[in-house]
This record gives C-alpha cells, sequence and structure tokens, in this order.
C-alpha cells in the first residue's frame, strides 16, 4: 500500500506539472499538447495514475488490483492538492485561470459532467494500453489533447486544477466524485465489452 501511494503520489506531481503547462498557455492547443508531457513521463516510469490503472480491472480485478487502483487515488490525490496549492502560491496568474475553469465547470449539470467522464476514461485507457502493448507513444500525443479539447473531464487534473484555483465547497467536492466514478466507468468499458465479446465468440465455437 505504501508503494502504490508513493507511486500515485509520483504521478499526481507530473499531472500537477501538465495541468500548470496548461494553464500558463495562452493557446490551449499547445497546452493540450504540452500537458501530454506528464502521461509521458508516467508510463515510462510506470507511476501509478488512476485513470491509466483502472481500465484493467476487467483483466485482474482480485484484491491487489484493486489496492494498486485506489492507493493510485489515493496519492494521486495528495499530490495534487498539495502542488495545487503550491502553484497557487508560487504562480498567482494561474491561480486565477484555474478558478475561471473551475467555476464554468460548476456550471455543468452532473449527466453532462458524468458523460464527459466516461469519455475521458475511455481515451485514458486507449491511451495507456496501447502505450503497454506495443510500445509506442503515439496514443498518448493524440488521447490526452483529444481529451482536453473535446472538453472531457480528467479526475485527477480536475482535482489540481481546484486545488489551484482555491475553491473549496461541497458542489465542487460532488463534481470531482462525479468525475472519477465516470472516468472508472469510461476506463473500463471498452476492455469489459471486448471480454464479452471474446466470450460470446468462444460459446459460438
Amino acid at each position: 500500500m505504501i508503494k502504490g501511494t508513493i507511486n500515485g503520489i509520483l504521478a499526481g506531481i507530473l499531472i500537477a506539472i501538465g495541468g500548470s503547462v496548461f494553464l500558463a498557455c495562452e493557446n490551449r492547443y499547445v497546452g493540450a499538447v504540452l500537458f501530454s508531457v506528464a502521461l509521458l513521463c508516467i508510463c515510462y516510469k510506470g507511476y501509478g495514475l488512476f485513470t491509466g490503472k483502472v481500465g484493467f480491472l476487467p483483466e485482474q480485478h482480485d484484491k491487489a488490483a484493486w489496492t494498486v487502483v485506489l492507493t493510485a487515488l489515493l496519492g494521486n490525490a495528495i499530490a495534487t492538492v498539495l502542488c495545487g496549492y503550491a502553484i497557487r502560491y508560487a504562480l498567482p496568474q494561474l491561480g486565477d485561470v484555474a478558478q475561471t475553469i473551475c467555476e464554468a465547470k460548476l456550471t455543468q449539470e452532473w449527466p453532462q459532467t458524468a458523460i464527459r467522464g466516461v469519455f475521458c476514461g475511455i481515451l485514458m485507457y486507449l491511451a495507456v494500453s496501447i502505450f503497454r502493448d506495443h510500445k509506442t507513444t503515439a496514443a498518448i500525443f493524440f488521447c490526452v489533447p483529444v481529451f482536453i479539447l473535446s472538453g472531457f473531464e480528467h479526475s485527477i487534473a480536475d482535482l489540481f486544477y481546484f486545488a489551484t484555483s482555491g475553491i473549496v465547497s461541497w458542489e465542487a467536492f460532488g463534481f470531482l466524485w462525479c468525475v472519477i466514478l465516470s472516468n472508472a466507468v469510461g476506463g473500463v468499458l471498452l476492455p469489459l465489452l471486448t471480454r464479452l465479446t471474446k466470450e460470446e465468440k468462444q460459446h459460438g465455437n
């Protein structure tokens, strides 16, 4: 559990760095591409990112696998919140940008947020699984900008943005849990459907 939490903290620090460069870029297209450095480094270093781990639960869903996912989420949350407050203090202008972004997020209806979270979860699963299976970074450099520019919600990045914004409320708490859960649903969606397809083929044979 300690190792998993530490790996989650390391991943969270990298997401905070990616989030910081996105907030600092006036051109959102450039910021979206540069955010990719976070997931790229996480994948190469093998750190624990919740949205990168949860999609593999359909393959292995024993106690150890659940521990990896949950400790990753814990570590991610610790790191992104602490880094968010640090960035808000060190770079107040980024805090102002984050506040504007987060205030807009809180105007969304919960079903809208959930749908955005599911689609982000799908893209994150694809990015990480393609990297793992084919040792290529191409999916990372496409999937990350796509989820950002599409307006999809990434729970760990949102944890960083809200901490940087300084917004603390029950509404924000509910929003973040909605994104966490919908990211999980999106992450397991494709592997579950793929597994069902394989099982049907086996029964058909």
